[in-house]
């Protein structure tokens, strides 16, 4: 990446440690590489290996539809300054569906008219909550009233999550 800077912990080469063993394979098999961002967990296996799984419930396993859990990662970047964040998600949000449009307005941090309610209500919770952590109560209202309480608890851990990783990227210079 042109003008990209060195990570603040140094990456771990795939294959020097034996411990990250089983997860780089888990890695390579699943996304065809190591991610720089794995790289820097690899300095604590137990945390990579926790990080990946609950990762991997959240974009696989929960009943979010893929565009919204695209926007709510694209949108959680933004507000973050997580460049590295936003570039990796574009391709799985366009895979989801999410046009051109509403890509550009969410880089842009643009929450218009080129959305649906139930996008915008979603967008709503995702900067309420990374901005102001709390929700306020009309807000959850509309939520409750769209989504069950499975879908609106896997809601919440989507926005939680990409909140860790974005703050984990900016705090250790990662992809900048």
């Amino acid at each position: 990446m042109a003008g990209a800077t060195e990570p603040r912990l140094p990456p771990i080469p795939p294959g020097t440690r034996p411990e990250l063993a089983a997860l780089e394979a888990q890695l390579v098999a699943a996304r065809g590489r190591v991610s720089l961002l794995y790289q820097v967990l690899g300095h604590s296996a137990p945390v990579a290996a926790g990080w990946e799984q609950l990762l991997t419930a959240v974009r696989q396993h929960t009943t979010v539809p893929a565009d919204l859990r695209e926007l709510v990662i694209l949108r959680v970047a933004v507000l973050n300054g997580a460049t590295y964040e936003f570039e990796a998600h574009v391709p799985h949000a366009q895979a989801a569906g999410v046009g051109p449009a509403k890509l550009e307005a969410v880089r842009a941090d643009v929450v218009g008219e080129v959305f649906d309610v139930r996008e915008r209500e979603v967008l709503a919770l995702t900067d309420a909550m990374t901005r102001d952590i709390r929700v306020p109560p009309a807000l959850m209202d509309a939520l409750q009233s769209r989504w069950d309480a499975r879908g609106l608890l896997e809601l919440v851990t989507t926005v939680a999550a990409y909140n860790m990783v974005s703050r984990l990227l900016v705090a250790l210079d990662i992809g900048h």
